[in-house]
């Protein structure tokens, strides 16, 4: 990995200098526009609406406009701001973990020691970890100030860019506004569906079908020089008979015996789900186990 910015960590009289590294990667096929009947790249152009000319990259800087006058930036007017001249990510409170709500997440990024000596950052790990709190920092990166959190991730400090309070929409809809009876029957119900499908979260064991069947597509097309049509993998679980509604308790009951019968490798002497899973709750049945069976599917892949 390389570097992409360096930097220290203050809070206090501690002063913690190190290394950022981008912690994620886009795992998706690049694709890129041709001209379908030669295979020619489309390039686009940056053209001036004034002028006419195509402009140079170097040539071309940023500005703001308010719908009657344009202010233009330079990269040295914005190198100028003494905000964006900052090295520093400096520590403004350590809160509790759970109070980081996650919709504030964004990008993250591993902090390496920039120094002979480690033992501040392991200072800085240990407390965060001890403490069980998140430190809330603020920086300057690419020209902007930033929010981030702090946290401890394998025994490596990440830096989480927050979203600025106001970037968070409010989810206001009105059709939440009205009034739902739900019946503690109902809820209990719905808490065994829960557990039937109760597992410990571990990401290996899913996978990213549609880059999988993308990549199979194009190493054919190479291979033969035509088109392939594709598999639908998940077709026939899709497909799905409108027309018919089952009742909330039914469909719960129905998704909880199915997923116990799963689990246990067959149908339990004795159970009703044998002798109510008719043709009449097939369509909302299969809808309930739709998770569990992307996520065997994905495992059956990976062990494959």
């Amino acid at each position: 990995m390389r570097a992409i910015w360096k930097g220290s960590i203050a809070f206090g009289l501690v002063n913690v200098p190190v290394k950022v590294y981008a912690a994620t990667e886009d795992h998706d096929v690049s694709l890129h526009q041709v001209h379908e009947k030669d295979g020619g790249r489309i390039r686009y152009q940056r053209r001036c609406e004034v002028c006419g000319e195509v402009v140079e990259y170097k040539d071309i800087a940023k500005a703001y406009d308010d719908g009657e006058q344009t202010v233009v930036l330079t990269d040295e007017d914005l190198a100028s701001l003494p905000v964006e001249k900052s090295r520093e990510i400096e520590v403004v409170e350590f809160v509790p973990s759970e109070q980081v709500d996650p919709i504030l997440l964004n990008r993250t990024y591993y902090l390496e020691p920039d120094s002979s000596s480690s033992k501040s950052y392991v200072l800085l790990r240990r407390t965060l970890e001890d403490t069980e709190r998140t430190a809330i920092v603020q920086f300057s990166l690419r020209q902007k100030s930033r929010l981030g959190a702090l946290r401890v991730r394998d025994n490596v400090l990440t830096l989480q860019t927050l979203l600025w309070e106001d970037e968070v929409r409010e989810a206001s809809f009105p059709s939440l506004d009205e009034k739902v009876r739900i019946s503690s029957k109902e809820l209990e119900m719905s808490s065994a569906l829960v557990d039937s499908f109760s597992s410990d979260f571990n990401p290996a064991e899913f996978t990213d079908d549609y880059q999988e069947q993308l990549k199979t597509l194009i190493e054919a097309k190479l291979e033969k020089g035509e088109s392939l049509d594709t598999e639908e993998t998940f077709g026939a679980e899709a497909e799905e008979e409108g027309g018919k509604v089952l009742d909330l308790m039914e469909a719960l009951r129905r998704s909880v015996e199915k997923n116990r019968d799963k689990k246990s490798g067959g149908s339990k002497p004795g159970s009703g789900g044998a002798k109510s899973s008719g043709a009449k709750g097939k369509d909302s049945a299969t809808a309930e186990k739709k998770p569990a069976a992307r996520k065997t599917a994905a495992k059956t892949r990976k062990g494959a």
